[in-house]
């Protein structure tokens, strides 16, 4: 094993502010649904309005950053070893099982979590951030007959975003779950605390250095 800086000081603050974020809105946006009362209608609207423009300005740095870095190219989706990290995941984990990849500095997710995390990256946060926008500013949009607004009722609007919202959970849920998978429940989450990880190195390797 050998202890690598794989997360970035802004990368693990993106990613605790995001999840930050998310659980606010999430909270927030169903007691404006009328699920529950915590804050009351009218803080809870102010609450959701003033988190969602934290998230956006979060998104726009991190779009930033990921360019300026280039860490974007870590979400280039790949087949190569695809179905052996599903088989993985659904099976080769619960009998013990090698890890099907490796996670390097280079290639810090799998195949799978690499479409994973494109798609909601690409899908999922577009859906919340198109559909939030246009319902926080439907009125103003309407007034000035934008033709988006015209083409879409409030109430669709409403509801996609509410999809949109049980889908960030159940990513969420599934995130929250998939961090225990490491070589200990907890040293995803360390690792995303510290930055720093314990990554298998490659045996060939080793073997050289010993010879050396």
């Amino acid at each position: 094993m050998k202890r690598v800086y794989l997360y970035k000081k802004f990368e693990r603050f993106w990613h605790w502010s995001q999840a930050a974020l998310i659980i606010f809105l999430a909270l927030t946006g169903f007691e404006v649904h009328g699920s529950f009362n915590i804050f009351g209608f009218e803080k809870a609207v102010l609450f959701h309005r003033i988190a969602s423009y934290m998230l956006l300005t979060l998104i726009v740095l991190a779009i930033f950053w990921h360019f300026t870095t280039g860490e974007w190219k870590q979400y280039i989706p790949t087949l190569n070893k695809l179905k052996e990290q599903i088989q993985y995941y659904t099976k080769g984990i619960f009998l013990n099982e090698k890890h099907p990849t490796k996670k390097t500095e280079l290639s810090k997710l799998n195949p799978l979590q690499r479409l994973t995390y494109l798609g909601f990256k690409l899908f999922l946060v577009p859906l919340m951030v198109i559909t939030g926008i246009i319902y926080l500013f439907y009125k103003t949009i309407d007034k000035n007959d934008i033709v988006i607004a015209s083409s879409f009722e409030l109430k669709t609007i409403a509801v996609m975003h509410t999809i949109g919202a049980f889908l960030l959970i159940a990513f969420l849920i599934v995130h929250v779950y998939m961090t225990t998978t490491g070589h200990t429940p907890t040293t995803n989450i360390q690792a995303m605390v510290t930055g720093y990880e314990d990554l298998e190195t490659d045996e060939e390797e080793s073997d050289k250095k010993e010879t050396v």
